[in-house]
């Protein structure tokens, strides 16, 4: 039976424990030349209708590392853009391709997409949520700390697709989530929800110093996301006080950690100082999307 990555939901423990193991493993052979062949003969089609700069070469990198290969695609260039329906395209995908992958807009996108291909389905990223960006997020963090278990992650910002994933691995692994969010701008009402329900260790402030103190990590994104454009003027004048700068990150741990997904817009959302301070491991974070994204591949796509 083909697994799909929608939602950290997909994953259990066990799954996201694999997978850092993995990941270890795959990133000790980086820059070695005998990288395990056991995508050959795979091929992964990697649809976008969002600019990319990660999430595409991370992919593309890795399905060649591993032996694979990996075809760019974009609803411009193929019949989606001329109206052929999703499941029509994710059906006959599913007798050429091996694996497809998606960064889209619509999370529904995705969900239909699974329903109809016979073949593993990613998400690497929608509105809703970016499990791939959050896997590689939490191996750093593991990386750096030796364990997710306990672990206090502040999110200051937009409650975007990064703040939903959180709450989502707060659910499935003993963590402390706590998040700052203008008021209008929280997380997605659903996603709570379920946090609540599942007695999630999660919180939300209005307050930026409430949700980061005694934090290990202090977490941030752009403040007007792809598609949100328009909105940006008026968002930076809303967000202003939710800046990830130096007299912030005093109210976090001593050894707290600095995370932003990127791209980053210097001297809005996070200053100049932060990103290149002694605290970030942001390029860590980039980095990383290579190697957990590999073993989610070997995982899915070779049954591992």
């Amino acid at each position: 039976m083909k697994k799909d990555l929608l939602s950290e939901n997909d994953l259990e423990r066990a799954d996201f424990d694999a997978i850092f193991r993995r990941a270890a493993v795959l990133k000790g052979k980086h820059r070695q030349s005998d990288h395990p062949q056991t995508l050959s003969g795979k091929v992964l089609g990697m649809i976008f209708d969002k600019v990319s700069t990660r999430t595409r070469l991370s992919f593309e990198v890795g399905m060649y590392q591993l032996g694979g290969k990996a075809i760019f695609l974009t609803g411009n260039n193929t019949q989606i853009g001329r109206g052929e329906s999703i499941a029509d395209t994710a059906k006959v995908m599913s007798r050429y391709l091996d694996g497809i992958m998606i960064r889209t807009y619509k999370h529904e996108v995705v969900e239909e997409f699974a329903r109809n291909a016979a073949i593993p389905v990613i998400n690497g990223l929608t509105d809703l949520l970016h499990p791939c960006q959050i896997l590689a997020d939490i191996f750093t963090i593991v990386e750096q700390r030796g364990t997710y278990e306990g672990v206090h992650i502040a999110y200051v910002g937009d409650g975007n697709n990064v703040a939903n994933s959180w709450i989502n691995a707060a659910v499935k692994l003993p963590i402390r989530c706590t998040l700052a969010c203008p008021q209008g701008y929280d997380p997605n009402s659903d996603i709570l929800e379920n946090a609540r329900r599942n007695k999630a260790d999660v919180t939300l402030y209005r307050d930026p110093v409430a949700a980061v103190q005694n934090a290990n990590v202090i977490y941030t994104d752009v403040w007007a996301s792809m598609g949100q454009e328009e909105e940006r003027e008026d968002r930076v004048k809303r967000f202003k006080d939710y800046q990830v700068n130096e007299e912030l990150i005093k109210h976090g741990r001593e050894d707290v950690l600095i995370m932003h997904c990127l791209p980053a817009h210097r001297g809005e959302e996070i200053t100049a100082d932060v990103i290149d301070g002694v605290h970030s491991v942001i390029y860590d974070q980039a980095e990383n999307r290579l190697h957990v994204q590999k073993a989610i591949l070997e995982m899915l796509m070779a049954g591992n």
